[in-house]
């Protein structure tokens, strides 16, 4: 028999109601159910839900009105992503890396999934993560970060690192194209991949620099806010279809240079060429991990919560 605790966020404080809720699911068992009360459709927590626990909650009706509103939330089975283990552990960047296992684009995904895709289970990754050493530049947590500090850190390191290496990467591909397309002509495609992806990130970055980040400092330092372009969701939705390219982009590259495979003719510009790409690439895994996986559902919470 299913055990039902009982909500009724009608005298909760406004900017109380989110929290509780989701600190009251959080305390149920597998198979638990919160019934919460309210005096409207509580449709923007539903969401809410699906940003927060993908896949650990059914959503169930049980009175739709004129007067209140009953909402069952039953806990199911928690699912771990992929994002949740590197949230808590930032070593797992390392060992996700060895498996190609994306943490960025893909982070939603469940643990398991993505591991069966790249022939491991997830036990095994697990351990093998507990056992890793640390990385310097995943050695922090970010998770712990207000959300001002966050955006900060972004501009002034993962942006700073764009701007700072897109125009030398741009050059050296076409370089490297022109003197050894013609036997090598993946190549080829591989600057035409490296240009398209500089100019979509810079373009991307003045965007998240001149709308979404202070937007989100404004949230964090005013509260509920207006935004011209509506729910924070709006642009955050845009920024993410723009990371998946991004990283798309990378799949391509990896694919169309078998994994950053030297060939023996190569010179020392092609040479640079590659470990220049995969610092690049490394670099991007970093930076939209941060925001994906930290940032954006944390400012989603925050606009919930007023």
């Amino acid at each position: 028999m299913r055990t039902e605790h009982l909500l009724d966020v009608r005298i909760i404080e406004p900017k109380l109601k989110h929290p509780t809720i989701f600190q009251r699911f959080d305390e149920l068992e597998t198979g638990e159910q919160l019934t919460i009360v309210n005096d409207h459709d509580p449709l923007p927590l539903y969401y809410q839900f699906k940003a927060e626990r993908p896949e650990q909650f059914e959503w169930n009706y049980l009175q739709e009105g004129p007067d209140a509103w009953r909402v069952g939330i039953t806990k199911t089975a928690q699912i771990k992503t992929v994002a949740d283990v590197l949230v808590d552990n930032p070593k797992a960047a390392t060992v996700f890396k060895k498996y190609n296992i994306d943490f960025c684009c893909k982070g939603a995904r469940p643990l398991d999934e993505a591991c069966a895709e790249a022939g491991v289970r997830s036990d095994e990754i697990l351990q093998e993560i507990d056992k890793a050493e640390e990385i310097p530049q995943f050695n922090m947590r970010a998770n712990e970060w207000s959300l001002d500090f966050l955006t900060e850190y972004i501009v002034n390191n993962h942006h700073k690192y764009v701007r700072d290496n897109a125009q030398d990467l741009e050059n050296l591909a076409d370089k490297v194209a022109q003197v050894h397309g013609e036997f090598h002509p993946e190549l080829i495609e591989i600057a035409g991949i490296v240009s398209e992806i500089t100019e979509d990130l810079l373009e991307h970055m003045e965007k998240e620099e001149q709308v979404l980040f202070p937007a989100i400092r404004t949230m964090v330092s005013k509260g509920k806010v207006h935004f011209p372009f509506g729910s924070i969701r709006n642009p955050i939705m845009m920024m993410e279809d723009e990371h998946s390219e991004a990283g798309q982009g990378f799949d391509d590259i990896r694919r169309l240079s078998e994994q950053y495979t030297i060939p023996e003719d190569a010179c020392a510009s092609y040479r640079l060429l590659f470990e220049k790409l995969q610092a690049f690439e490394d670099d991007l895994h970093q930076h939209v991990h941060l925001e994906n996986n930290i940032l954006f559902p944390k400012a989603i919470a925050l606009e919930d919560s007023f």
